[in-house]
């Protein structure tokens, strides 16, 4: 038993399951479905957790009726080609001591997709839009309501007698279920709409039926938003007394319900859905005062969502009595043991999530498998677990310590070869180190310290402030060398005058130069972090700025929730003006010139006293001879481009060393 996080390492019952920790890994698309259903990439992606010591895993959404794709990869629980799945996926968690539950679920009008690039369709309790995805829907008739009831029963029972221990009904996040009882949304005159009895009937029905589908010892539990925190949005108080009525209810002399799973927002809008998946601006933890709430009118076990990312996190929500059970999704697919390390009190090995949402919601949201910009292993268990071994160890040299050449090194290493990294700086973390220097970004330097902890415990040979010559290559005489030297700061062509004030913006990032008082325009090419941190930083420590971005919106790049409390937070400030599809050409004493993106019209910004620019980085290589030794590049040497890439190809580079004789 852990001495650091008893209460999180204490067993809980959950209706007829008893649980062998509090970790929680919640329901989270995955994208590693295949053609809708549990395949082999899945059940290995949630073996890893298994096996990792979590308590209860909680599968990604199953459609429940053919109305419920909600995109072209949900899971769908409609007939009985889909329980090899479930019962392989069963199996395989099973087989490591961990619990598993499925979620059943209608997204109502919350519809992304639709067929083959078409507009989505939609049904919905009535016909109001919505407004992220600018979908209308269709208004349900009683008897298709009926029909999607009797749905959610019948994909209960087919999950459950795959050997899936349990049903979690989800209402969050302005799904079904919660439309119904949202009177902002429902406007029905039938008898699921107009009074609180009758838009809670289409919940109640559903957990009725569903309990009596799977009978006493399948555990039941209901996700929902404890507050939706968007415009027309529910309350907490409308949530608790939704809670309250539903807590009462029993089915055939048993609780109808064994657990609340409780998180926060709605995805009806960008204000609402950031709260989906909270990025590293969001205090962590935040939602326990929502889940503290519901403990307050239940006796029933609760959890909650909301960025809780490190052990003590949740073990002092527990402690404190603000919830029974942490969920920790992103945490673990960051470190998929991370439960297996808080119990032995390793805390000093657990890779920590940064909240950045890249390579995780960001990568749901273009439609491909999830992963992690840290962990890349992350989704591709079934590609790069378990680790290779080489049969005789090899000297492998990696030139570069940033995010690239860190996680070679220790991947290498880990695999049996003897790594040496040298860096030409004094420190190690490469342009990771200038990002947490970003508003809302501090976290994103733990992305250099959980590399560069990975590096020293697979036993890798650190070197900074070495610059690799040709000497010291004759003298390794590595088998192996590694290129991340990653990319350097680039200018574009522009027309300045002697008089104007212009910096790079890493050369302002590393520098911190007092800058002339008055405006500042920023100009950004990519639509990144960059630009729009710095215009944000500059912002709030009270200077005027402007940001021309050549992409079509500042910050475009950006996860969608990670952008959407960035920009909001821009324009609390009331001192940054954007200017859009547009690319600097040159700057004066006191105006910028921008060409536009999209036609022949020049921008200028008048009043500006320095100018910061964010261009294009240019690849960095040594011009070294490395002999016999094979020679791969990765990262920005190869090609500038994210942190993700970047650890992906140090990755992918040492797991190909791996089969190289």
């Amino acid at each position: 038993m852990s001495q650091l996080f008893p209460h999180l390492f204490e067993p809980i019952t959950l209706g007829a399951r008893t649980i062998r920790n509090r970790i929680v890994s919640s329901g989270h698309d995955t994208v590693l479905d295949d053609h809708g259903q549990i395949g082999e990439d899945l059940i290995a992606y949630h073996e890893a957790r298994a096996e990792g010591g979590v308590g209860l895993i909680v599968l990604q959404v199953s459609g429940v009726h053919e109305t419920a794709r909600y995109t072209n990869h949900v899971l769908m629980a409609t007939d009985d080609s889909a329980v090899p799945g479930y019962r392989g996926v069963a199996e395989a968690v099973h087989r490591h001591g961990a619990t598993i539950f499925a979620q059943l679920f209608h997204p109502g009008r919350e519809v992304m997709d639709g067929e083959r690039g078409m507009a989505p369709r939609a049904v919905a309790p009535s016909d109001e839009p919505q407004e992220r995805f600018s979908v209308v829907p269709e208004t349900l008739s009683t008897d298709m309501v009926k029909d999607i009831i009797a749905g959610y029963a019948s994909a209960a029972k087919r999950i459950t007698a795959a050997d899936i221990d349990g049903v979690e009904i989800v209402a969050s996040h302005g799904y079904l279920p919660i439309q119904f009882f949202n009177p902002r949304i429902n406007s029905r005159t039938d008898e699921y709409g107009g009074s609180p009895a009758n838009r809670r009937r289409f919940l109640a029905e559903v957990v009725a039926g569903v309990r009596a589908a799977v009978g006493p010892d399948i555990v039941v539990g209901l996700r929902i938003s404890g507050e939706e925190k968007t415009e027309d949005g529910l309350v907490a108080g409308e949530i608790l007394d939704l809670i309250a009525a539903l807590d009462q209810m029993e089915c055939e002399g048993v609780a109808c319900l064994d657990y609340f799973s409780i998180t926060a927002g709605d995805s009806s809008t960008l204000q609402g859905a950031v709260h989906i998946v909270p990025s590293m601006q969001v205090e962590p933890g935040y939602a326990a005062s929502l889940s503290e709430q519901v403990k307050k009118i239940t006796d029933k076990p609760v959890m909650v969502a909301g960025r809780i990312n490190q052990p003590h996190e949740a073990e002092a929500a527990i402690a404190e009595g603000r919830t029974d059970m942490a969920v920790m999704t992103r945490a673990m697919i960051c470190d998929p043991a991370i439960a297996a390390k808080s119990q032995r009190d390793a805390v000093d090995e657990i890779r920590a999530c940064i909240g950045c949402n890249q390579a995780c919601i960001g990568h749901f949201q273009m439609g491909v498998p999830i992963s992690c910009i840290q962990y890349p292993e992350s989704g591709r268990e079934v590609t790069f677990l378990p680790r290779p071994r080489v049969r005789t160890s090899r000297k492998v040299l990696v030139i570069g310590g940033g995010p690239a050449g860190l996680k070679a090194a220790a991947v290498s290493a880990e695999q049996g070869d003897d790594v040496v990294l040298c860096e030409r700086e004094s420190h190690l973390g490469g342009a990771v180190l200038l990002a947490q220097k970003l508003p809302y970004r501090t976290e994103f330097g733990g992305a250099a310290t959980n590399l560069i902890a990975e590096a020293m415990r697979a036993g890798v040979d650190l070197r900074t402030s070495t610059e690799v010559t040709q000497t010291m290559l004759e003298q390794l005489r590595a088998d192996h060398v590694i290129v991340a030297t990653g990319a350097r700061q680039r200018m574009p062509h522009l027309e300045i005058a002697d008089d104007a004030w212009v910096i790079g913006a890493r050369a302002y990032l590393e520098r911190e130069p007092n800058l002339p008082g008055g405006r500042v325009l920023v100009t950004d090419w990519k639509g990144d972090w960059i630009g729009l941190g710095i215009a944000l930083r500059l912002a709030e420590a009270g200077t005027p700025v402007t940001l021309a971005t050549a992409a079509n919106f500042a910050g475009a790049a950006i996860q969608q929730y990670t952008r959407t409390l960035l920009v909001s937070q821009a324009l609390r400030t009331g001192r940054i003006d954007f200017l859009n599809d547009a690319r600097l050409v040159g700057v004066d004493s006191d105006t910028g010139y921008l060409q536009s993106t999209l036609c022949e019209i020049v921008h200028e910004v008048e009043g500006i006293t320095a100018t910061i620019v964010s261009g294009a980085p240019r690849a960095l290589r040594p011009d070294l001879d490395f002999g016999t030794a094979s020679v791969r590049v990765i990262g920005d040497a190869l090609a500038p481009r994210t942190v993700e890439e970047a650890v992906f190809e140090g990755l992918q580079a040492a797991t190909d060393l791996a089969g190289v004789a």
